[in-house]
């Protein structure tokens, strides 16, 4: 009489488990099919977010002209040599008297001995000095100064559609 309640309690004890066991793999199948969900929501974000993104580029760069670009560009380089060559011209030396290069190796030489003996360091003192530590939180205000939408961290947000 013992015998067959211990065999029926271990009988009941197994489907118990059985039963246990498949509530575990039911619900574990659930959490996959959620994650799987949310996944593909995620994806539909970001492809979402890409469309724009490629949309409002293809309209920034309607108004972009390279050929324009690389006029500017010539015209740039061309100021810049110009301006180089009135640098030039100011800069000529109107009869400078013909300075000797060993006076001015000796008296490099004799200020590099001046610096060897000097102890005064105090003019690394400012280029030491490291900046300020920032102070504060970062704004959780929802616009930049421009008025742009910003998220958390304060980037541009792309605006929905």
């Amino acid at each position: 009489m013992v015998k067959q309640k211990a065999l029926r309690v271990l009988k009941q004890k197994r489907m118990y488990e059985g039963q246990r066991d498949q509530l575990a793999q039911q619900s574990f199948n659930m959490e996959q099919a959620n994650y799987t969900i949310q996944s593909l929501k995620d994806t539909k974000t970001t492809v979402e977010a890409m469309k724009i993104g490629a949309k409002e580029m293809k309209r920034a760069y309607k108004d972009v002209k390279l050929d324009q670009i690389e006029d500017l560009q010539d015209q740039l380089e061309d100021m810049m040599e110009d301006a180089g060559e009135v640098q030039e011209a100011l800069s000529r030396s109107y009869g400078t008297p013909e300075i000797d290069e060993d006076d001015l190796e000796a008296e490099l030489d004799a200020l590099g001995d001046e610096l060897l003996l000097d102890d005064d360091s105090s003019y690394l003192d400012e280029a030491s000095a490291s900046p300020a530590i920032p102070e504060g939180m970062p704004s959780d205000s929802k616009t930049n100064k421009d008025g742009v939408l910003v998220d958390e961290f304060g980037l541009p947000q792309i605006p929905a559609t």
